[in-house]
């Protein structure tokens, strides 16, 4: 579902989010380029907890490297044992939703945003994009807005996804398509019932 989050609809004119919301990222960008960036890279932690000082929702024991750049840490929700590997953007003018075990290697771009090209103004879009439970999205992939990635599901390295991927299937390419099932676990839940990060 695509929504318009805007305030002014025509972003030659104004900016597209209120007053409110830009003095929120102003003030996580202080955190974000200093005492998260800076932090050394075991520190997982403490930069789970400064996500969660702005609202993200995270889970135990993920992994989010000092080099992750976050849009919108209100907009994150996040399971147990995640992996987010450095350079990877996260820019969450809308909501993006991992669940348990999701690794997404470095470089990664999962873009909630876009515009209406068609639209007088040039007018803000946004659409959530959710990736389920042990997905790997592999180095420098590029996810658009509105993308719901199944569980299980791997997207091969710099591959761009515009669809919907379904669980426990190898995509690659640009358009990123099917290339062969991937084989869930024989042992244990592949899927924990109970996801960290409140979905």
């Amino acid at each position: 579902m695509v929504n318009s989050p805007s305030i002014n609809t025509n972003t030659h004119t104004g900016p597209s989010f209120s007053l409110k919301s830009r003095i929120a990222r102003f003030a996580w960008g202080l955190v974000e380029s200093t005492v998260f960036r800076m932090s050394p890279r075991p520190l997982h932690s403490w930069r789970s907890f400064l996500l969660r000082c702005f609202g993200a929702k995270i889970g135990t024991r993920s992994h989010i490297y000092p080099g992750v750049r976050v849009w919108a840490p209100w907009n994150l929700r996040i399971g147990n044992e995640c992996g987010i590997g450095d350079g990877t953007t996260l820019y969450s003018q809308g909501l993006i939703s991992l669940g348990n075990r999701v690794v997404i290697s470095q470089g990664c771009y999962i873009c909630t945003g876009t515009h209406d090209y068609e639209g007088e103004g040039f007018p803000l879009r946004t659409a959530p994009i959710d990736i389920g439970d042990h997905a790997w999205i592999a180095a420098q992939a590029f996810i658009h807005p509105g993308v719901k990635i199944g569980n299980g599901a791997v997207i091969g390295a710099r591959s761009v996804v515009t669809t919907d991927v379904p669980d426990w299937t190898v995509c690659s390419g640009f358009p990123c398509h099917p290339v062969k099932k991937r084989t869930p676990p024989s042992s244990g839940d592949p899927c924990p019932a109970k996801n960290g990060n409140g979905r």
